[in-house]
């Protein structure tokens, strides 16, 4: 019989589910433009790499770098599943593909770079780098994560009071036709 990894979800699993939304969140964030160029235009190189430079002042190689470690957790954890006493040889060669793969993320950074040149025209990206540079543009770059972590966090508990109302309401409604719930 041939070993094959389990596809189902564990809860082990949802936290790399959650990374990976953040990722891409993420990268939504440092793609979003205030002004696009033509998007059919491929940037430039030297756009590629002023978007490099701004990516990488915003933080994205610490953001991907937890990813290709999640990658071969989860990958590890499928096997895991089909046998659990492979569980010391699965940590090893999980712990050597760490290593091995922990260049990639220079991949990541790169499709950002790209991505984010495709938002903004070469001046426009000398413009943001040189704020990126000034001061508050420094502080930017540390605040800016932890007023959209705020605001989410935020977002939510509106969410959940806004939930509790409507179910008050649909309570009532029910209740006027006849359903107790």
């Amino acid at each position: 019989m041939i070993a094959r990894p389990s596809t189902r979800r564990s809860a082990r699993q949802r936290p790399y589910r959650l990374l990976a939304a953040l990722v891409a969140l993420a990268l939504l964030g440092l793609a979003r433009p205030a002004a696009a160029q033509n998007p059919a235009a491929a940037p430039s190189p030297g756009a590629i790499l002023l978007a490099k430079q701004i990516v990488e002042l915003k933080g994205a190689r610490q953001l991907f770098t937890p990813l290709v470690r999640g990658v071969v957790e989860k990958v590890k954890d499928q096997f895991m599943q089909t046998n659990f006493m492979w569980a010391k040889d699965l940590n090893e060669v999980a712990a050597n593909l760490e290593k091995d793969y922990a260049p990639r993320v220079d991949e990541l950074v790169d499709m950002a770079a790209r991505i984010y040149a495709s938002h903004f025209t070469e001046a426009e990206l000398k413009q943001l780098l040189a704020f990126y540079q000034t001061p508050v543009g420094r502080k930017a770059i540390v605040e800016e994560p932890k007023a959209l972590d705020e605001s989410m966090a935020s977002g939510g508990n509106w969410g959940d009071a806004l939930a509790d109302e409507v179910v008050v309401k649909i309570r009532d409604e029910m209740k006027k036709r006849g359903h107790d719930l």
